[in-house]
C-alpha cells in the first residue's frame, strides 16, 4: 500500500521541516484536509497553504475537501502537483460536472463518502473517477476509533472494482494504525492515510516501509 500522512496531524507551525520528514521517510504522497466549518465543524486550511507547501515538497499532493462547495476551490488548486483530489459525494448533485472539471485542470478526480454513506450514491460516477476515498471515521475529529463495518464496505467496493474491471484506487482515510494495516491491505485497500500513527510512530521510518510492505491494490 501507499501512504500520505496527513500534515493536520503534525506541527504546522513547521511546515517545511514536516514535508522534508513525510519525504526523507519515504512517504509516497502528503494529505491535506481542507475543512471549512461548515461541512464539518472544524476549519482548517485553504489553497494559499498547500500552495506554499509546495515550495518545500517533491512528492505528490492528495487533498480532501470536506466544504460544502468544493466547486469554489478546483481553480486554485490546478497546477499545485496533486495526485487526487476528493470531493464528498454528500455534498453536490452534479458530480460528473465536478469529476470532469477537476480532470480538465490535470488532476485526479477522487470522490470521498462518510461512513453512513451507502456505496449506491456513488455507484453511477465510478467509471469517471481516478480514486475512491472510504472515511474510516466521521471526518473533521482527529484522534477516533476506526468503525468497523467500514471494513466490508470496502471489500463490496473491491468486489464491484473487479467485477466491473475498472481501474479506480481505493484510499482510507481515518482511523488507521499499526492494528488494522494488515486487513486494510488484505482486502484491497491501494492508500492509507495516516495522522497519528504516522507522527507517533518511534520510528516512522520503519512505519512507513510496514505499510508499504503490506500486500494492497
Amino acid at each position: 500500500m501507499k501512504i500520505a500522512p496527513s500534515v493536520l496531524a503534525g506541527d504546522l507551525a513547521n511546515l517545511t521541516e514536516m514535508l522534508q520528514d513525510i519525504e526523507a521517510n519515504g512517504c509516497d504522497l502528503v494529505h491535506f484536509d481542507v475543512m471549512d466549518g461548515h461541512f464539518v465543524p472544524n476549519l482548517t486550511f485553504g489553497p494559499p497553504l498547500i500552495k506554499a507547501a509546495r515550495r518545500h515538497t517533491k512528492l505528490p499532493f492528495d487533498v480532501h475537501l470536506m466544504v460544502t462547495n468544493p466547486a469554489d476551490y478546483l481553480e486554485s488548486l490546478a497546477d499545485l502537483g496533486l495526485k487526487n483530489l476528493s470531493f464528498h459525494i454528500e455534498v453536490t448533485n452534479s458530480a460528473p460536472r465536478m469529476i470532469n472539471r477537476i480532470r480538465e485542470l490535470g488532476m485526479r478526480p477522487s470522490i470521498a463518502l462518510n461512513p453512513q454513506t451507502g456505496l449506491t450514491a456513488i455507484e453511477q460516477v465510478l467509471p469517471l473517477i481516478d480514486n475512491v476515498m472510504i472515511m474510516g471515521v466521521d471526518p473533521g475529529f482527529a484522534g477516533q476509533q476506526f468503525i468497523s463495518p467500514v471494513f466490508n464496505k470496502v471489500e463490496s467496493l473491491v468486489e464491484y472494482r473487479e467485477e466491473n474491471e475498472l481501474v479506480f484506487t481505493i484510499e482510507v482515510d481515518g482511523g488507521v494504525n499499526e492494528n488494522n494495516l494488515s486487513e486494510l491491505g488484505a482486502i484491497g485497500v491501494d492508500i492509507v492515510v495516516a495522522g497519528k500513527a504516522y507522527f507517533s510512530a518511534p520510528d516512522r521510518k520503519a512505519f512507513v516501509q510496514a505499510v508499504q510492505a503490506t500486500l494492497g491494490g
